[in-house]
């Protein structure tokens, strides 16, 4: 009867239109040694909460940076129809944000202290590689933003001076980590719970940071570098395509490989490359 009448609020719309109410209306039953069922509930996967409407559908304000979201509510109901479009059209984006996700080069994995993971010889030939990709390309490049990874750094120095001017800023958001525990999970890779608690509020907060529509006071599109690790990689993908995030294992990316992403002034977000590596010969392709 729980399923029947979640299903039914859902299908008239008074469920919200939230999956994570369907799934938390559900009680499964669990039988008991007299024969009866216990109620469990079922607790919803993280991608069903509020922040994301429903599977198939797509939120036009994910990065709360849609119009009618910035008008003051007190002053939005007093306006005329012509003063309220006119401070909608003041509150749009007019620029196009182009984001290339690198991966850095392959490392000494050996290493047991993270500041000693240094590039190794073919790493570094990556790395140049990547750079003359990226070089290539002809774009006026607004900003490199690293991880402060060793590996990320040395990745950025190298591409860096492929790409003169271009001013470099590092950041912790940006380092290796567990975002969310991966569906379905794998068995040679279990962090501990509270590897995904902390990591995945740090990543969390780097895709909302660097991950958005561009401010209403620019003018030009813009094409910015950010040269991190897989695993964040992965997630602000998924999460910028509003995928389930908990998928992210499934994508795979190679060392020094580039991921176009694209926000339109509207919001909507494209994936013009996933871990593009075409511009290498193959003997110089690595995962590690």
């Amino acid at each position: 009867m729980a399923f029947r009448k979640a299903l039914q609020l859902a299908a008239c719309g008074l469920a919200g239109g939230s999956a994570a109410v369907l799934f938390s209306a559900v009680a499964v039953g669990k039988p008991r040694a007299g024969g009866d069922a216990e109620p469990r509930v079922v607790k919803p996967p993280a991608w069903a909460g509020a922040a994301r409407p429903g599977p198939g559908v797509w939120d036009s304000n994910w990065d709360k940076r849609e119009p009618l979201s910035l008008v003051n509510l007190r002053k939005r109901n007093l306006e005329s129809g012509e003063e309220l479009a006119s401070r909608l059209d003041h509150y749009k984006a007019k620029a196009t944000r182009h984001i290339f996700l690198i991966r850095h080069s392959q490392y000494h994995t050996e290493a047991s202290l993270a500041k000693d993971r240094t590039l190794t010889p073919l790493g570094r030939e990556q790395a140049e590689l990547t750079g003359l990709r990226l070089a290539s390309l002809g774009l006026k490049f607004n900003k490199i933003v690293h991880s402060s990874m060793t590996r990320a750094v040395e990745t950025t120095d190298i591409i860096s001076k492929h790409l003169p001017g271009v001013c470099k800023v590092s950041t912790d958001l940006l380092r290796e980590g567990a975002p969310i525990e991966p569906d379905p999970p794998v068995s040679d890779w279990k962090p501990e719970a509270v590897q995904y608690y902390e990591d995945g509020a740090r990543i969390e907060a780097a895709f909302r940071n660097y991950i958005h529509r561009a401010d209403t006071k620019q003018q030009e599109d813009s094409y910015e570098i950010f040269i991190c690790h897989a695993n964040v990689i992965r997630y602000i993908v998924c999460r910028a395509l509003q995928f389930p995030p908990e998928g992210w294992l499934r994508l795979s990316l190679n060392n020094g490989s580039i991921t176009h992403l694209v926000v339109r002034p509207d919001g909507r977000v494209a994936l013009r490359t996933l871990g593009d590596t075409g511009f290498m010969p193959p003997d110089k392709i690595s995962r590690s």
